[in-house]
């Protein structure tokens, strides 16, 4: 769930400020007001437009509230604020080697960010800011198809900077398909995803994805002037991007109001999500710790405390790297508004958005995350950690069924296919197994086969990497092709352009997924680096999986 990509970017953020207006670069009119960008070689960028107000001061832990219209002109020539990251820990045990701690140094998502005072003043002010990466060329009448980016971070952190656009758009033009890049950032942990009863009352639930939804409709208003066309938009995203970009396709019935035609989900489907009274305990936690507890209003009074005491009493929750891993604090829940049932058994009753998508895994996604539950050595410890933090309301019996599909020889474990290798702990690679089918493999796999007969769709499986020491073809691996200028980016920027991934061309096709020839296009690091496989692997033991979870939504 979350994106382990160019942490390097969090230097550029201590360094850079909101650049003063430059004469010379290149403008877009929005309203009454004149944007400056950067001129950057073929492309043009026009970085940190504020899409909605601030939701700072009387605006936190509120809904978006859009911007009437701009009157004052803009130097769009920097990244805006990022909105504030929580706090991420991984902590090995002394006797792990050396290289171990190698591989997962700085890839276990952002690192704590640094305290400094002027990072502080950037995260506080919160400006939910989009940004356009568009063709020097394009006009507001080129009519170019447009991919919009939604970053991961297993919603606790991410910002857009994370991941440059230019190399995709550079590369598009090179293809003769030029396309316009957006990306967007959205409030995070307890600013997006505060889960109680005081919540749902309030109507305030799933913040993150709200504003997610209200930068959308800025690009359906705004993206003509940048060479876009509103009506060829695609929503993309990673991890937790992914996810958030499915749950855009489950909203509202499934009516996606014309925001986007097209979909691309890299590691991400639809969850199994339960009520959002699920996370009473971590707003409870959250109230005690920053002094609200005996508020008549506990969620005014939360509006109102400073913003150090509320970040300090965010980190003090889980992260996606301590023992509970992927059974996060701040995550989308069931609120009755953006999301009336658990995502899946929407899609599955149809109410889902009817566009062409492609959903692709990693060989290899529960490995990143396993990292913080070494100390489990035992098939006895797995069943109680899984009945603790993933599916409580399961008998030991059900849970022992699915593990029964999941052999503890770490043969059978991931990194797959790398024999006994790789073995941290007894139960590392089992567990490595079980929580990248519970968390991606299994909601990829029910996805497509629930939707792939009733709308085009593609699927892909990443295998390059897999000699990485004790991660192999590991969560947010394939980013670097995708952004770096590789073939999954081709194949992303021929979909954007065409709703169509394949290269008529090729040797190598990209055939659709359906229930009656589940085709998948495998990457692969061999001599023939890309093939035609079947969506056929563990297929008893993601069924069970699957069944587990839907009975028991986190």
């Amino acid at each position: 769930m979350l994106t382990s990509h160019n942490f390097a970017f969090l230097l550029l953020l201590l360094t850079s400020s909101l650049a003063a207006f430059t004469p010379g670069g290149p403008t877009v009119q929005l309203d009454s007001a004149t944007f400056t960008g950067v001129a950057n070689g073929t492309l043009n960028k026009f970085l940190g437009i504020p899409y909605v107000k601030p939701p700072v001061g009387p605006l936190r832990l509120h809904l978006p509230q859009p911007i009437p219209r701009y009157t004052k002109n803009f130097a769009a020539t920097a990244y805006g604020p990022i909105c504030p990251q929580q706090a991420q820990t991984l902590v090995l045990p002394d006797d792990v080697p050396e290289i171990v701690r190698e591989e997962f140094a700085g890839i276990g998502g952002p690192a704590p960010l640094p305290s400094s005072e002027d990072l502080q003043k950037k995260m506080k002010v919160d400006r939910l800011t989009v940004n356009v990466i568009a063709p020097a060329s394009a006009t507001p009448h080129s009519k170019l198809p447009v991919v919009v980016w939604i970053y991961g971070g297993g919603f606790e952190t991410g910002f857009p900077a994370s991941t440059d656009g230019s190399i995709l758009v550079n590369q598009s033009i090179a293809l003769g398909s030029p396309i316009v890049y957006v990306s967007l950032n959205y409030r995070l942990n307890v600013f997006g995803f505060l889960a109680s009863k005081e919540v749902r009352d309030a109507g305030i639930g799933n913040l993150g994805l709200h504003d997610q939804r209200q930068a959308l409709r800025w690009v359906q208003q705004y993206i003509t002037q940048f060479g876009g066309e509103p009506s060829k938009v695609t929503l993309w995203g990673e991890s937790a991007g992914a996810i958030s970009t499915s749950l855009q396709m489950v909203t509202n019935g499934g009516n996606n109001e014309g925001l986007f035609r097209a979909a691309i989900m890299d590691s991400g489907a639809p969850l199994w999500l339960g009520d959002i009274t699920h996370g009473q305990q971590y707003y409870d936690q959250i109230v005690k710790d920053v002094g609200c507890e005996r508020s008549r209003d506990t969620l005014d009074c939360l509006r109102n405390v400073p913003f150090e005491a509320l970040m300090s009493a965010t980190n003090s929750t889980p992260n996606l790297f301590v023992y509970q891993a992927l059974a996060e604090a701040w995550i989308p829940r069931v609120d009755g508004d953006f999301l009336k049932d658990d995502p899946q058994r929407l899609f599955m009753r149809g109410s889902v958005a009817n566009i062409p998508m492609i959903n692709g895994v990693n060989d290899d996604e529960g490995t990143l995350f396993s990292a913080s539950t070494l100390n489990i050595t035992t098939p006895d410890e797995l069943t109680l950690y899984l009945k603790t933090y993933y599916v409580p309301g399961a008998f030991i019996a059900e849970i022992d069924h699915v593990l029964s599909f999941y052999p503890s020889d770490p043969a059978a474990g991931s990194p797959f296919n790398t024999s006994d290798e790789n073995a941290l702990t007894p139960q590392f690679k089992r567990i490595a197994a079980v929580l990248g089918d519970l968390a991606f493999q299994g909601p990829h796999r029910l996805f497509l086969q629930t939707r792939s007969d009733l709308q085009p769709t593609w699927s892909y499986l990443y295998k390059r990497g897999k000699a990485t020491p004790f991660l192999g073809a590991f969560h947010s691996i394939e980013l670097d092709n995708a952004y770096g200028g590789g073939d999954l980016g081709a194949f992303f920027i021929r979909f954007v352009a065409t709703l169509d991934p394949s290269e008529p061309n090729a040797a190598v096709k990209w055939p659709r997924y359906t229930t009656k020839s589940p085709d998948m296009l495998t990457f692969l690091d061999s001599a023939v680096p890309l093939a035609v496989t079947q969506d056929d692997y563990r297929v008893e033991a993601i069924q069970a999986m699957i069944e587990l979870l839907l009975k028991h939504p986190y």
